[in-house]
């Protein structure tokens, strides 16, 4: 029994010690912690901290020439345009080219440049959203964002050609770069109604391949003989053309 007393009294005289031993531990680890939060530089608006987004956007990918496409966001010279307008062609012995129209991302300016097919270019990855068309008034579309319900006013000529596709409820994506819309795009297959048709010439043994449709939405495209005023077609957005009944 005395010692078991002994032991526990050795016991309590060492607990002082250790608290404060590790007190002054923790205390160290406190200060220290205080005085790197006091030397840590602020993030800033042009931080990868503040906005990772921005920072992550600019890192783009390597893609040929013969890639480009309408609305594509490439880095040039040190300058981010966006695609306007793509043509490509070929020049005989110079080889196959595309002529691309540019517009300056920060200054609205614009540009031609002419791209060799195998010529290597940056492009700068965007960010997408998907959106639900509401109405056009003038040149300007109101969106909807399908999960809080707020409206968006965006210029048509974000969808170029593309915008005579837009129908009410139809879903569209705009795609972003460092929080600005620069394009929209619709759904590759549209339903459009066949509003005037040439009529099919009786007695001929060759009938034409396909004929000029008048679509409700003012665009003309080929259709095969077959089709008549009235009826439903589907079309591709990318190219105009024909490509089933509805």
């Amino acid at each position: 029994m005395q010692i078991l007393r002994r032991k526990v009294l050795e016991a309590s005289r060492r607990l002082p010690l250790f608290y404060a031993a590790h007190s002054g531990r923790a205390h160290a680890v406190a200060t220290l912690a205080g005085a790197a939060a006091r030397w840590a530089p602020p993030a800033t608006s042009g931080s990868l901290a503040a906005a990772p987004w921005a920072a992550t956007q600019r890192r783009g990918v390597k893609m040929l020439g013969s890639d480009v496409k309408l609305g594509n966001i490439i880095q040039r010279r040190g300058r981010i345009y966006q695609v306007i307008k793509a043509q490509h062609s070929h020049q005989g012995r110079g080889g196959a080219t595309i002529q691309v129209e540019l517009r300056d991302v920060d200054t609205g300016n614009k540009l031609t440049e002419r791209f060799r097919t195998d010529e290597a270019l940056e492009r700068v990855f965007v960010e997408e959203k998907s959106f639900t068309y509401l109405y056009q008034e003038g040149d300007t579309v109101t969106l909807m964002e399908p999960e809080t319900f707020e409206q968006l006013e965006v210029s048509k000529e974000l969808f170029g050609k593309a915008a005579a596709y837009l129908k009410d409820e139809m879903k569209v994506n705009l795609q972003y770069f460092d929080g600005r819309p620069m394009s929209g795009t619709v759904p590759q297959r549209v339903t459009c109604t066949v509003v005037e048709a040439q009529p099919n010439t009786k007695g001929l043994t060759a009938q034409p391949q396909y004929k000029r449709v008048l679509l409700d939405n003012g665009l003309s495209v080929l259709a095969p003989p077959f089709i008549e005023a009235g009826e439903k077609i589907v079309i591709s957005t990318a190219d105009d053309s024909y490509m089933t009944r509805a």
